[in-house]
């Protein structure tokens, strides 16, 4: 079906989700759908342009994505509300956009740190084949503190494998991490992985999170280098199902900054002061 609408679309996720248990409510004015589970009292919000965007190219897999996203939280808020949080699940740091929430829908305030201008680090209790954000209502169940959740969280993320993919343009390489765990982006947080990437680059080190589930990693060796990066990091960022920043930060001597129009100047500078 080429050229469905939001309406449709809600038609078409009904088909493939039914259940008494679920209450449909579509709000044309803001494009969003939203989910309520009357059994467990939650519910979500889903918002349409994406997947609409998604199905222009990838389809009924498209489609297939969000049944299996909504089929697998529902199943999370079913088993907490049934067994409550198990202190062995694992809680993993993940990356957000400045913009994204501070609180739950319930109005409870998320854990969260500061990272750079453009993102924020949260806190998710690992659910299996989905997770939660850590919210302060939840402190209690998980029987650890703010800062215990922020120190374990950082402890999971060096232990995660940063397989890679190479490739070269234009004579710059690029390195992408995408192991689809839900935690690509958080491997930005590892510092050791970082410094020893900063080792293997004969260029510039960028490092981009467009969307949560991968991690670009640039060896930019020439000005052609960050218009290729600009253009692949904004593609990413279209197309990621949780989109992070289309900006990329430059890496150097452990510190990320902000890649601005002025970049090149600014790399320019930084040749200068090397000389």
């Amino acid at each position: 079906m080429k050229g469905m609408n939001s309406q449709q679309l809600v038609e078409l996720l009904k088909e493939h989700l039914p259940s008494e248990n679920l209450q449909w409510r579509f709000d044309r004015k803001t494009d969003k759908v939203r989910l309520e589970h009357t059994v467990l009292k939650k519910g979500m919000d889903i918002s349409l342009p994406e997947i609409l965007a998604k199905y222009e190219t990838k389809q009924e897999a498209a489609i297939n994505e969000v049944v299996y996203t909504i089929r697998e939280t529902f199943k999370a808020m079913e088993k907490e509300q049934k067994d409550g949080f198990v202190t062995e699940n694992a809680i993993y740091p993940v990356i957000r956009s400045t913009s994204f929430p501070q609180t739950s829908k319930a109005g409870d305030r998320f854990i969260v740190k500061d990272h750079t201008a453009e993102t924020r680090i949260f806190y998710a209790l690992d659910l299996g084949t989905t997770y939660r954000l850590i919210d302060e209502s939840m402190l209690d169940s998980i029987g650890m503190t703010e800062s215990e959740i922020i120190e374990s969280a950082l402890f999971k993320v060096r232990a995660l494998p940063t397989n890679m993919k190479k490739d070269e343009v234009a004579g710059n390489m690029f390195y992408f991490v995408n192991n689809n765990d839900g935690y690509d982006a958080s491997r930005i947080l590892n510092q050791s992985f970082l410094k020893e990437m900063e080792e293997k680059i004969e260029g510039h080190m960028t490092v981009s999170v467009p969307h949560q589930d991968v991690l670009i990693i640039g060896d930019i060796r020439n000005d052609t280098g960050y218009d290729v990066l600009a253009q692949m990091t904004m593609q990413f960022f279209t197309v990621g199902a949780v989109p992070v920043t289309s900006l990329s930060f430059i890496y150097e001597d452990g510190k990320l900054e902000p890649i601005f129009i002025m970049a090149k100047n600014r790399v320019a500078r930084k040749e200068g002061k090397r000389k």
